[in-house]
């Protein structure tokens, strides 16, 4: 960060902070439910595709001229069903994780270009409600980064202070034992894969609100992103290992790294190999400490 402030003047102005925020908010929401995923020992690819189809169902009831508030409401719903379908598939298809997303993955962005006819969706409601979600500010702070801190609380104690949180964290450091110290596995990893669909159509919304129209190609590659941000934060792939703080620093210094490299006009094709080498280091740093 300190780099970056050196090689651009604008980087530590007040309007490319607040801004930074507010682009970081959508990739941290995705990355929280992808954390407690990963704790299972789970992986979910189709994060991007049920940010695309949530947000594009939510612009396509509220063109439609519906209350804002029930708009939202429907698409957040939707994301918890898309998830739980994901969960269900995976617990109780025995399907891998990685199979099982990938595989709806394809689903939920085709039934997006169905829904949109491969069209963005606009004429979206004005109502102040819907336009605080992604462009409003509160004590000059944009909403986005306000939402993101909530919800980061939130998270935070469910995976640290609650039952629940216990149970994430068994089941992905060993399955097997937490089923027979008498977890209902299956239950769990539903609902957290449930989460994770919810959040990120809580992102696309806030993209949606931002851009006032919602774009069918919405959401695409955003499940590398959240996954690095993840991997970044120091959660363990193979589950049960990992902290939530962890992954809003991780979504940090992702943010920071596009904001910083498109400030000093670093082409997009260097900008994909600098993140992904710092991502590789952060992996290897990782592996080397433990």
């Amino acid at each position: 960060m300190v780099v970056l402030g050196f090689a651009s003047d604008n980087f530590f102005t007040l309007d490319n902070i607040l801004n930074l925020l507010r682009q970081i908010s959508i990739n941290a929401l995705i990355a929280f439910g992808m954390t407690f995923v990963i704790l299972t020992g789970g992986i979910d690819l189709s994060v991007g595709s049920m940010l695309a189809f949530g947000s594009a169902l939510t612009a396509g009831v509220l063109a439609s001229g519906m209350d804002p508030i029930l708009g939202v409401l429907i698409g957040l719903l939707a994301g918890l069903a898309m998830g739980a379908f994901n969960g269900v598939v995976i617990t109780k298809g025995k399907v891998a994780p990685f199979i099982a997303t990938l595989a709806t993955m394809t689903i939920f962005r085709g039934a997006t270009l169905v829904y949109t006819d491969g069209r963005p969706i606009t004429g979206l409601s004005e109502s102040f409600v819907f336009e605080m979600i992604g462009q409003g500010y509160v004590f000059g702070v944009p909403f986005p980064a306000i939402l993101m801190v909530a919800v980061f609380f939130i998270l935070f104690l469910i995976l640290n202070k609650t039952v629940f949180g216990r149970k994430v964290y068994a089941i992905g450091g060993n399955e097997e034992a937490s089923i027979l110290s008498g977890i209902k596995a299956d239950r769990a990893k539903i609902w957290v894969y449930a989460l994770t669909g919810m959040l990120s159509v809580l992102a696309g919304i806030i993209l949606t609100s931002r851009l006032n129209s919602a774009q069918p190609t919405a959401g695409s590659m955003y499940e590398l992103d959240a996954i690095a941000a993840v991997v970044l934060g120091g959660t363990s792939l193979a589950g049960g290992r990992g902290r939530i703080t962890g992954t809003l620093i991780g979504a940090l210094i992702i943010g920071v790294l596009d904001n910083g490299l498109n400030l000093m006009n670093v082409s997009s094709f260097y900008q994909q190999i600098v993140k992904g080498g710092v991502i590789l280091l952060a992996v290897l740093l990782d592996r080397r400490s433990k």
